[in-house]
């Protein structure tokens, strides 16, 4: 199993009723969410744990988990509230509003980790779930009992949720130390002060750079090669960077390369049909509204 590991949350997305009243719609998502939903429908075995509530909207993410074959076996239930994400538009920007304080997403403790059993066989961890304490604190100590599990990180950084720089920047940097899969983009890049190389150097077996419509630029210490992206229509760009992530996890499942050693050992060139699944499925969803992955018959 592919456990992602991270948040999920309701997307209050804006609508105009049917009176012409502006409005808002709830819809599953969250990026580590989008990942594990994606991953299922791409027929790997996939696993989500997250805090999840017992509310409406709890149960509304996890009916969308198994709806998509995601096993959800090692979330922790809580009445507390699903984090809510507002959502408005200026001049065609997306800007957020959070309702994330006291959520069963943001209070996930210590107490909370299952323990990882034999058929975990790679973590995954990215989003704004390692901003937020005490949730982000949680996922770093997963990261650390990750043995010898194959770890993957997409940090996404968003500079505008972080409200402790120094104890962020700590976090994520243990974090991406014991990664063996970075996907990373140019600001994320600019904001650490880092490059695909020093990553490499750092620990990691595979840097993935996204070019948007050049490519991803796949890096690791035997050299670098350039796997294009799929022409696609492109509706919007949401759950794009999630899709690939799952995309290139179930490439290497498929590949039997979803292991530490073996991914070391593979030349880039045994990575490629891989990094060309994540393009595949990412093209697939930039092409139609809202962040929804491809199931595996629509590649």
């Amino acid at each position: 199993m592919i456990l992602c590991c991270g948040e999920s949350l309701i997307d209050m997305l804006p609508r105009t009723t049917t009176a012409g009243e502006p409005g808002f719609a709830p819809v599953p998502g969250g990026a580590v969410f989008n990942t594990a939903i994606a991953l299922g429908r791409l027929g790997a075995p996939a696993g989500y744990f997250g805090g999840l509530s017992t509310d409406l909207f709890g149960t509304a993410l996890t009916e969308a988990l198994r709806a998509s074959r995601v096993d959800d076996r090692l979330c922790p239930r809580s009445p507390r509230p699903t984090t809510l994400a507002f959502v408005t538009l200026t001049d065609g920007q997306a800007q957020y509003a959070f309702y994330d304080e006291n959520t069963a997403g943001r209070m996930l403790a210590a107490t909370d980790l299952p323990a990882l059993s034999d058929e975990i066989a790679a973590l995954f961890f990215g989003g704004i779930s390692l901003v937020a304490e005490p949730a982000a604190d949680t996922y770093a100590s997963l990261c650390a009992r990750s043995g010898d599990r194959l770890v993957m990180i997409d940090p996404n950084i968003r500079p505008g949720f972080i409200t402790d720089e120094a104890r962020y920047r700590a976090r994520l940097g243990a974090m991406l130390a014991r990664a063996d899969i970075v996907k990373i983009s140019d600001e994320d890049m600019a904001w650490l002060g880092t490059t695909p190389a020093a990553l490499c150097a750092g620990g990691a077996a595979l840097v993935l750079e996204t070019r948007g419509a050049e490519g991803i630029l796949a890096v690791s210490a035997a050299g670098e090669m350039l796997v294009p992206a799929h022409k696609a229509e492109v509706v919007d760009t949401v759950g794009a960077g999630d899709t690939f992530n799952a995309g290139l996890l179930a490439g290497l499942w498929r590949e039997n390369l979803l292991d530490r050693q073996a991914l070391r050992a593979a030349g880039l060139e045994a990575l490629r049909p891989c990094v060309a699944l994540g393009a595949r499925a990412a093209a697939v969803t930039v092409s139609r509204a809202g962040a929804n992955p491809p199931w595996e018959d629509e590649l």
